[in-house]
């Protein structure tokens, strides 16, 4: 469908020409009728399937047809980190282009003046607001801040804000809010605490579900089955002959990525890690040297598997098999966009190999298994259905990396670019 065909305003549709933005996805074909009707909706779509464009359309839509407040803020974009609030903030600069809109971001950082402009925005109430939940309640408790009358509560990537333990203070924000409002909820998956805070905040929702969509086919996928104790190892027979460049390796806790980052930096690799613990600044200072290849390794906790733009990732290592396969499928997505080729890596341990049988189903294919360097010992047998996580051992033949899929993930071509819908 094309968003000529959607009930939207002439601003809204000259701004998407201007972007070249012509054809809905499916999230946004299916949720922008819904929320121009004003029905509350939940919508449970990964990243990467435009659900940005999804929510912002059609609430630009309304707005611009005016009958709203000038001086009160108008809608609330809650957003789980800082690096997707400036994301959706640049949407929102080009989408509302052509409309008397206005906007402000709103999240962490020790910058004063970035405050007082904060400030000021919220004071003078800027139409949209989109914020990180600590940082608009700052603001909040202050006494500055009236969110009396809103219309539009978006809140985007749900799960993780709740994951990073948002959840008393998006209830807190909530108190501020009418009640008489439309309420959004976007979501990559749908647990039981997402759908609870949906029962809490919502009034009859819609839910609107998008399958979880298979990794791009120029995704090279491999794995390693191994023990625990060798993933540093293969890491770096993997690094040995050609210095990493463009690499992710992601880890379950942020316990274990400062393990790994530690070692990695032992070998004299260009590394930096991502993780909770880091303030919003710094996270935000790792991703500018990651792009600008002054770090060319981050080892990094799922914070970074969503929301994130970089189109030249050449490797995705999953230090750890990620808990299910959406997770899966958020890691290695981060690499062969834009046209660019990519390769995913996944270390399988004698404990995880039944999780990882069960990303292969959702596949519907078999990742090919490379085997574990010959200096690295014995590695268990990939026994996933055994009940008993696969603990036999073999011996390793002798393995050359440079032969088969041992490098595939080097980059092939140099870098393209290409617009995708958020």
């Amino acid at each position: 469908m094309k968003f000529s065909e959607l009930n939207l305003e002439d601003s809204v549709l000259d701004a998407l020409d201007a972007m070249n933005f012509q054809e809905c996805t499916p999230v946004q074909e299916q949720t922008i009728p819904v929320i121009l009707e004003g029905h509350d909706l939940i919508g449970v779509a990964q990243t990467g399937t435009g659900k940005t464009a999804a929510y912002l359309l059609p609430v630009l839509n309304q707005l611009s047809k005016g009958g709203y407040p000038e001086d009160a803020i108008n809608c609330i974009v809650m957003s789980p980190t800082r690096e997707l609030a400036m994301q959706i903030d640049q949407q929102m600069e080009g989408f509302s282009y052509f409309m008397p809109v206005s906007s402000v971001a709103v999240y962490g950082g020790n910058d004063g003046i970035r405050f007082e402009q904060e400030k000021k925005g919220l004071t003078l109430g800027a139409d949209v607001v989109i914020a990180t939940p600590g940082r608009l309640i700052s603001h909040l408790s202050l006494g500055y801040v009236d969110l009396s009358r809103v219309s539009f509560f978006i809140l985007d990537e749900a799960d993780r804000m709740l994951d990073m333990g948002f959840y008393e203070d998006i209830m807190q924000i909530v108190k501020y809010l009418p009640k008489e409002r439309q309420t959004i909820m976007f979501s990559a998956t749908m647990p039981a605490k997402i759908q609870q805070l949906a029962n809490t905040i919502l009034t009859d929702p819609v839910e609107v579900k998008l399958a979880v969509s298979k990794p791009a086919d120029k995704i090279i996928q491999t794995a390693y089955i191994c023990y625990e104790a060798q993933k540093l190892g293969i890491i770096k027979s993997l690094f040995k002959e050609q210095k990493p460049e463009r690499v992710i390796i992601f880890a379950s806790s942020k316990l274990k990525v400062k393990e790994v980052a530690k070692a990695l930096k032992h070998l004299n690799l260009n590394v930096g890690e991502m993780h909770s613990d880091l303030e919003q600044s710094q996270r935000e200072d790792i991703m500018h040297e990651f792009r600008n290849g002054r770090v060319n390794l981050l080892v990094a906790t799922d914070i970074v598997a969503r929301g994130i733009d970089i189109d030249d990732i050449r490797l995705v290592i999953n230090y750890d098999v990620p808990h299910d396969s959406e997770d899966y499928v958020h890691r290695i997505g981060r690499t062969a966009r834009a046209n660019n080729d990519g390769c995913a890596i996944t270390f399988v341990s004698e404990t995880e190999q039944t999780r990882f049988r069960q990303i292969e189903d959702f596949l519907g294919k078999t990742i090919y298994k490379i085997p574990v360097p010959e200096e690295l010992g014995e590695a268990p047998v990939y026994a996933p259905r055994s009940g008993r996580g696969g603990g036999e051992h073999r011996k390793k033949k002798s393995f050359s990396r440079n032969k088969g899929n041992g490098n595939k993930w080097k980059k092939k071509g140099g870098p393209a670019q290409e617009r995708t819908s958020k």
